[in-house]
């Protein structure tokens, strides 16, 4: 997959577009092939089977210029954004790790809290740096769940760094993405919501920081609609400036182990390749979990609802291993996603229990 551009029409309307796209594909390619350093992933329990390549970068950057970040608006997400963080140190990445959180958290006060307890296992144990911040919320839109999802866009107003790439806390980093931070300057960067059409995904973005920019992104806060979220936002600001990002394998939904036979094109973007779900799963580095009507993982879902949302393993009931990676991958990811919040956040947080 190449790189491309959001700005298709203006390209086309201008001489030196097509060659200017080339140029970013060519940079993308001389970045993936030919840059000598190699570092590893996580340690993928219970799936000794599945092999995993490795990832190349250059050895003189300033990586403190550059974030990963991520946000806490409650103490749920508080705990997934710390098993985020955890997953960052273990895979070794190279830049800083910024976590924004509420204010109302007073990290040395002396009341140790679940919420003031993760906040410093985060800074001592992971290496994140702690921001506080007033949390953007907007309590007049049609779903209340998504009413503090304008945090995220705090991202901008991170100014100490160059490049901030800010990801979801309901999803789960499987390799490092440090070489995003190396893509040609933009002010916006992000993979398009492949299971949509002409829409960008705000899952995982990558922005560079500016005081005007945040200025633009409050303004479109104060003017949305009753039905814009952060996706909307970002999309009615930057959806003809910005630089796609390949969703793969930048950022993969766990309903895709689900589908069957062409419903993979999408993603696969690639009318000639067969879904081969260990080879996907090899090279993913963020997966998102949406498996609607299956909740995400830390909420209680009916065991009847997950036997009728898992993979279909071509409709065999009970598939061996061998049969259905798909079930068998799809399953993992929710197992290793709840073992992990009870080991970074401990039993307290075993929300699907209550």
């Amino acid at each position: 997959m190449g790189l491309s551009t959001c700005m298709i029409s203006m390209n086309r309307a201008r001489p030196g577009g097509r060659q200017a796209l080339a140029a970013v594909i060519l940079v993308f390619v001389v970045f993936f092939l030919f840059l000598p350093k190699e570092y590893g992933v996580r340690d993928f329990s219970g799936l000794s089977w599945l092999t995993h390549p490795s990832n190349v970068l250059i050895d003189d950057i300033d990586w403190s210029e550059f974030a990963y970040c991520t946000y806490a608006t409650s103490s749920s997400d508080l705990c997934n954004s710390v098993m985020l963080l955890e997953a960052l140190h273990q895979v070794d990445v190279r830049a800083d790790r910024v976590l924004l959180f509420s204010r109302e958290w007073d990290v040395d006060g002396e009341n140790v809290t679940d919420e003031v307890r993760l906040l410093r296992r985060a800074r001592d144990e992971y290496g994140a740096k702690l921001q506080p911040i007033d949390i953007l919320r907007a309590d007049d839109v049609t779903d209340p769940t998504w009413a503090a999802g304008f945090t995220k866009w705090l991202a901008f107003n991170q100014t100490q760094y160059k490049r901030v790439l800010t990801l979801d806390s309901d999803g789960t980093i499987l390799r490092p993405m440090d070489e995003l931070f190396l893509l040609p300057s933009v002010s916006v960067a992000m993979p398009r919501a492949y299971w949509l059409n002409d829409s960008l995904s705000a899952q995982v973005t990558l922005v560079q920081p500016s005081s005007s920019a945040f200025s633009r992104i409050q303004e479109q806060i104060a003017k949305r609609g009753p039905n814009d979220f952060d996706m909307e936002i970002i999309n009615a600001l930057y959806e003809d400036s910005c630089m796609v990002i390949p969703h793969r394998p930048y950022n993969l939904l766990t309903g895709e182990f689900r589908k069957e036979g062409s419903e993979h094109a999408a993603y696969l973007a690639d009318p000639d390749e067969q879904w081969d779900p260990i080879k996907i799963m090899g090279e993913a580095k963020y997966i998102h979990f949406s498996d609607w009507p299956l909740p995400k993982p830390w909420a209680a879902y009916n065991d009847e609802v997950k036997q009728k949302i898992m993979p279909k393993c071509g409709g065999i009931d009970e598939p061996s291993d061998n049969e259905c990676a798909d079930r068998k991958l799809w399953n993992w990811l929710y197992d290793d996603f709840r073992d992990r919040r009870t080991k970074v956040c401990g039993s307290q947080f075993r929300s699907w229990e209550r």
